[in-house]
């Protein structure tokens, strides 16, 4: 048997990783400026969630959702505890689509309605409702293709025109794109979204899948704007690899059996996992330190990177350029061993290292970026600028 043959791959091989650093089956290493998707959040190998999951192995690994699990609860009161978010309930799923299949799902049970208000640019995931939510028609089967989705720009009035019809449940929105390209809407669209759903009778789904867990530099990248979701969606950095996903929901929601389930989420390893990320994030201080990091970052390149524009909050960075980055993207990892992001634009450069990247790892990046563009801008526009980053 082959594997089903749906990703692109580079011919590179990781067998080894430690905090921002990889290493491939020939010995060679890489700085890890993408982390899987932002997936890594505090560090590949951090010996504390080595630990806590080492420690959780050799007791038990899993067990269904038909049994008392008290490291759930766990995990609950310290996520509640550090996002700020301790009066509302969690489900544990999986995946990101998983999370924000079950967030519509419980929208639509909650209001009776079906329709969702997306936006346009958005990647909510591939599962039915999640991809029928997606603003890419390529990835969308017609089996998926029924769901009544309303896509909109980052305009109130279009959204109160589709709320207007009233057969809205939700309407879900990333704080910060990641596929999209690292667009933001403004924290005053984000507010005015909320008074409109709540003015309406319907849910807020905060895709926090990319942009949480201290991405932006606060827990929640909405949190910038001051608002409340009725559902916050999380996966990604929350396991640092292991994958666990879930929703954070509000109290006026209320559960009954069966209303969601899942067979592996929650299970005993994803919740050591989940745990020693939230812990490591308190410890070392990351969501600061993701701050600082962002604000070292993103001034050294709108000072000296050449870009038509720097995006993003914390460590969720989009370099745009007036050109297509493929070749500057596949030079950093080939001359300079360094993996970065694309987006669904072809001119953006996306950037989700770590939260605990250090600043000398940052400059090794810059240095690499700044000369690699030149070359490009250079042979594109006659000039060949070099900056060295400051120190």
């Amino acid at each position: 048997m082959e594997l089903f043959n749906v990703y692109p791959l580079v011919n590179i091989t990781p067998v080894k990783a430690l905090g921002a650093k990889l290493w491939d089956d020939k010995g060679q290493e890489y700085l890890d400026f993408y982390g899987g998707h932002a997936v890594i959040s505090i560090g590949h190998s951090h010996p504390h969630y080595v630990q806590r999951l080492t420690e959780q192995l050799q007791n038990i690994g899993f067990y269904s959702n038909s049994v008392q699990i008290p490291i759930q609860q766990e995990l609950a009161h310290k996520l509640g505890q550090v996002s700020g978010y301790e009066e509302y309930s969690l489900f544990l799923c999986n995946s990101g689509a998983e999370a924000n299949e079950n967030a519509l799902k419980l929208a639509s049970f909650h209001t009776g309605k079906k329709r969702v208000v997306a936006f346009k640019g958005a990647f909510h995931g591939r599962t039915s409702g999640a991809v029928a939510a997606t603003d890419n028609p390529k990835i969308v089967a017609p089996f998926n293709a029924d769901h009544a989705i309303s896509f909109v720009e980052y305009d109130l009035a279009a959204v109160e025109q589709v709320l207007q019809g009233g057969d809205v449940c939700a309407a879900i929105i990333e704080p910060i794109q990641g596929v999209g390209g690292i667009i933001m809407p403004s924290d005053e669209f984000l507010t005015g979204l909320a008074a409109l759903c709540k003015q309406y009778g319907a849910l807020l789904i905060a895709d926090e899948v990319q942009s949480g867990y201290g991405r932006s530099g606060k827990f929640f990248a909405h949190q910038h704007a001051g608002i409340r979701p009725d559902v916050i969606s999380v996966a990604k950095g929350m396991g640092n690899g292991f994958p666990i996903g879930g929703i954070l929901i509000a109290p006026e929601l209320k559960a009954s059996y069966g209303l969601l389930g899942t067979t592996f989420g929650g299970n005993h390893l994803a919740c050591a996992a989940a745990l020693a990320v939230l812990e490591v994030i308190e410890q070392e201080n990351l969501l600061a330190h993701a701050t600082e990091m962002g604000h070292y970052l993103r001034s050294e390149l709108e000072a000296n990177a050449g870009a038509e524009e720097i995006r993003g909050r914390g460590l969720m960075v989009g370099i745009k350029y007036d050109f297509p980055i493929k070749d500057v993207r596949d030079k950093l990892l080939s001359e300079h061993h360094i993996f970065v992001g694309n987006a669904s634009d072809p001119t953006v450069l996306r950037l989700l290292p770590p939260l605990n990247i250090s600043k000398a790892e940052v400059d090794r990046f810059l240095q690499a970026l700044y000369t690699l563009v030149a070359l490009s801008s250079s042979s594109a526009h006659e000039r060949s600028e070099y900056v060295e980053p400051h120190r």
